[in-house]
């Protein structure tokens, strides 16, 4: 089961539900142990708890962030999750997806990920928030209000290993004809749930971030 709560600007709706790439073993910052930021439905702190803690259950509301990196070519990198992971293990998702550390910025946040999980760094675009909870068979639940950027890089992909299987560019088109085939449940849900929206709703942005690499 799936719940989802979106946050589009001036209001809220609610509703209910192959590049080569070097890999490399970098510091594993997504421990369980590290505390995240609990947050309430307006993004508000309102404590901090252990990576594990939030997870357990049906999960405990806290600030995360995804971000979605295409190439010079409008690609979007995806990523296949690692068997090690608790949650949806081997699912592909989009390029990086955390959480800021307690005291870190989302702006610093999201840049620390995207280097260690995939050694890149490029500029990236707040596009919308959103709030959901999926629970993954009896092990666990993500509960997150989630913001999600887009970038574009044309640097070398070095995926961390401890966190990643896989990469792979996809097109927007060839990704939509999987996501309506039988491999639709290959893919994590908030990934599903934010790329729909972008498809719907965000058009214009990712056209505007292929016109800025196509004049540089």
């Amino acid at each position: 089961m799936v719940h989802v709560c979106l946050l589009p600007r001036g209001g809220r709706v609610t509703q209910a539900g192959g590049a080569q790439a070097q890999v490399w073993g970098g510091s594993d910052s997504s421990a369980a142990g590290e505390s995240l930021i609990l947050v309430d439905e307006a993004d508000r702190e309102v404590g901090f708890l252990s990576k594990e803690r939030c997870h357990e259950g049906r999960g405990v509301l806290h600030r995360a962030f995804s971000l979605l990196i295409f190439n010079d070519r409008g690609e979007l990198l995806l990523q296949r999750r690692s068997a090690a992971k608790r949650l949806w293990p081997h699912y592909w998702s989009n390029s990086c997806c955390s959480h800021p550390r307690q005291a870190e910025t989302m702006d610093a946040a999201i840049h620390r990920r995207l280097y260690e999980e995939l050694g890149l760094k490029c500029p990236l675009r707040f596009l919308f928030k959103f709030q959901y909870q999926a629970q993954f068979e009896n092990v666990g639940a993500e509960h997150e209000l989630c913001s999600v950027f887009i970038g574009r890089s044309i640097g070398p992909v070095r995926a961390d290993h401890n966190e990643i299987a896989d990469v792979r560019w996809v097109s927007p088109d060839s990704l939509f004809r999987e996501m309506q085939g039988a491999g639709a449940v290959s893919f994590t849900p908030w990934f599903t749930m934010e790329w729909e929206r972008i498809r719907r709703y965000h058009q214009s942005a990712l056209d505007a971030l292929q016109s800025q690499g196509a004049a540089s």
